[in-house]
């Protein structure tokens, strides 16, 4: 490695806005997993509801 080149990796080291950059990204996928396990769930149970009222309201007729 050049002189050069040792000090850009250092720099990139020290510097805190690609460390926050990388939380913030880390952040956003947590809280697009987050919302796809309850959309996830949110869809099966109103699923399951509209087979149950589906049933409730055939067998009346």
């Amino acid at each position: 490695m050049t002189t050069n080149s040792t000090a850009c990796l250092a720099r990139f080291m020290r510097e805190d806005e690609a460390v926050t950059a990388i939380e913030y990204g880390l952040l956003a996928a947590l809280i697009a997993v987050a919302c796809i396990v309850a959309f996830q769930a949110t869809g099966t149970s109103l699923n399951a509801l509209y087979n149950y009222w589906s049933a409730a309201v055939n067998a009346a007729l």
